[in-house]
C-alpha cells in the first residue's frame, strides 16, 4: 500500500512539473502591451511541485517543511534561530514586543520608552513602537541612500532612549558603524527590519546579523517569497523563545507543532496562581497573537531560498547597468548609492527629482506608467504626515526636510530578477525621451 501512495505521489509531481513547463512557455510569449513590473515572483517547477507535495500531506499548520525553512535559513544568516511568521510586518510587531516581556526583567521596554527610527519608511516599522505605547524618536534621512543621517542619531539619544528599530531602505544598510557605537555606549536593543534587504552586507557581515533580533518579509515583491510570510532572527536563545511565545497565542510552552514535553517538565512546574503541574502546553506567560504561516508557504520558501544567491546576483547587475543607462541624467535626477561600506542586494532602483527641475516626480512617473514602466514612491515618505500619525506621542530631531523632500520628489523603479537587460534598455529610452520632451536631449547609446 505504501508503494502504491508513494508512486500516486511521484505521478501527481511528475504533471506539475509538466504542467509548470507548458504553462512558463505559454507566458513566455512577448507582448508589446507587457507591463514592467517594479516586482514580482521568480519561480519554476520547483516551488509547485514543493506546494503540491506539502498539499498531499495535509498537515496545513507549519510542519516539516517550516522546520526546515527554519533550519536552512538561520543557517544562510549564520544565525541560531529563524522563527517564521505570517508576514514581515508580523514581524516587525513581533520582535519589539518581545523586547517588552518580563522575562527581560530591568531590560524590558516599558511605556514610555524612547526608540529611534526614521519617520522615511513604510509603517509596519513604526507601528509596533507605537502599539507598544513606546515613543518613537525620529531623525532626518540622507538623499541618495535614504537612510538615517549619522549625526543626528547621535543627537537623538535621550535619557529615555532604550532601542533603536530602523530598516535597511530598499536594500541599502543603515549606517551601522553609528548604530552599533550607540548601541554599545548606550546599552540599547536593536531591531533590524531588514524586510527589504535579504543579503545585504556592511563591512563584509550580512545585515540582519548585527542586532540582538533581525525581520524579515516574504511578500511577493522581496528577495524570496512565500506567498505571503516573514520571519525574526536571533542568536540569543531566550529571545528566540519569547518571540515564538508571542508567536503562538502567548503560550509559555515552545513545543514545535505535534510534539510534547520538550522540555521534560510538562507536568511538574508551577506557573502564576494554577495548581502545580498545571499542563505546561497551556500555561500563558505574554498577552500574545497567533502569527504562524502554514507549511504550504514553508514549502514555497524552501525551494526559494536555493535559488537566494542567483537572485541576489541578478539584482545587482540589473542595478549596475540601470545605473550605467541613467547615469547621463544625473544632473536632474539624484540616482541611489550605497552607504559608505556597504554591500546593498538591492530591492530597486531609487530615484529622486532634484530641484529647480521643470517637470515634477508625478510628471515623470506618470509617463513612465503611461509607457508600462511600473512605478512606487518611496513608501510613505514622511509618516508624521499621514492621518493615522499625525498626532501620535514623539519626539523629532530636526525638521525632517529631507524626509519632506521624499515625499515630494521620490519614486522607484525595479530591478528585480524578473526583468532582463532588454527590459532595462526599454527603460532607459523612456527617461531619455522624456528628458528630450522637457529640455534635455541626450544620447544614451
Amino acid at each position: 500500500m505504501n508503494h502504491q501512495i508513494d508512486k500516486l505521489r511521484q505521478d501527481v509531481l511528475d504533471k506539475v512539473k509538466l504542467y509548470y513547463k507548458a504553462k512558463s512557455a505559454a507566458a513566455a510569449a512577448w507582448s508589446p502591451a507587457k507591463p514592467i513590473h517594479y516586482a514580482g515572483r521568480v519561480y519554476d517547477e520547483h516551488e509547485m511541485i514543493n506546494l503540491v507535495d506539502s498539499s498531499l500531506d495535509f498537515f496545513l499548520t507549519a510542519g516539516r517543511y517550516a522546520e526546515q525553512f527554519e533550519t536552512d535559513f538561520a543557517n544562510y544568516l549564520g544565525l541560531k534561530h529563524a522563527a517564521l511568521v505570517n508576514s514581515g510586518s508580523s514581524a516587525n510587531l513581533l520582535a519589539l514586543t518581545a523586547l517588552t516581556s518580563p522575562k527581560l526583567g530591568n531590560r524590558r521596554l516599558k511605556p514610555g520608552d524612547e526608540v529611534l527610527t526614521v519617520a522615511c519608511g513604510f509603517p509596519t516599522t513604526l507601528s509596533p513602537i507605537i502599539q507598544n505605547r513606546l515613543k518613537p524618536v525620529f531623525v532626518d534621512v540622507n538623499p541618495g541612500d535614504y537612510n538615517a543621517i549619522p549625526g543626528q542619531l547621535e543627537k537623538a539619544v535621550g535619557k529615555k532612549t532604550r532601542a533603536i528599530m530602523m530598516a535597511h531602505t530598499l536594500g541599502v544598510p543603515f549606517p551601522l558603524d553609528t548604530v552599533m557605537k550607540l548601541v554599545k555606549k548606550h546599552n540599547l536593543w536593536l531591531v533590524e527590519d531588514n524586510c527589504d534587504a535579504l543579503g545585504s552586507r556592511y563591512r563584509g557581515k550580512l545585515t540582519g546579523t548585527y542586532g540582538h533580533l533581525a525581520t524579515f518579509s516574504f511578500y511577493p515583491a522581496h528577495h524570496i517569497t512565500l506567498g505571503e510570510g516573514g520571519c525574526v532572527a536571533t542568536n540569543d536563545e531566550q529571545l528566540a523563545q519569547i518571540v515564538c511565545s508571542f508567536r503562538d497565542w502567548g503560550r509559555d510552552c515552545y513545543c514545535p507543532g505535534g510534539k510534547n514535553n520538550t522540555c521534560g517538565k510538562r507536568f511538574s512546574q508551577q506557573f502564576g496562581a494554577l495548581p502545580f503541574g498545571y499542563d505546561h502546553k497551556y500555561v500563558y506567560s505574554h498577552i500574545g497573537y497567533n502569527l504562524k504561516l502554514t507549511d504550504m508557504q514553508a514549502a514555497i520558501g524552501c525551494a526559494q531560498l536555493k535559488k537566494l544567491d542567483k537572485f541576489i546576483a541578478r539584482r545587482k547587475a540589473n542595478f549596475k547597468l540601470l545605473y550605467r543607462l541613467l547615469a547621463p541624467f544625473r544632473n536632474r535626477l539624484i540616482l541611489p548609492k550605497p552607504t559608505p561600506h556597504s554591500d546593498p542586494s538591492w530591492f530597486a532602483f531609487v530615484i529622486s527629482v532634484r530641484a529647480g527641475q521643470n517637470f515634477s516626480r508625478n510628471d515623470l512617473t506618470k509617463y513612465l506608467e503611461a509607457n508600462r514602466i511600473e512605478t512606487r514612491n518611496l513608501f510613505s515618505g514622511n509618516l508624521l504626515r499621514h492621518p493615522a500619525f499625525q498626532k501620535i506621542k514623539r519626539r523629532v530631531v530636526g525638521n525632517l526636510e529631507n524626509t519632506d523632500f521624499v515625499t515630494n520628489n521620490t519614486f522607484f523603479i525595479g530591478v528585480y530578477p524578473g526583468l532582463s537587460s532588454g527590459d532595462l534598455r526599454y527603460i532607459a529610452s523612456v527617461f531619455a525621451d522624456f528628458m528630450k520632451n522637457h529640455g534635455h536631449p541626450v544620447s544614451l547609446f
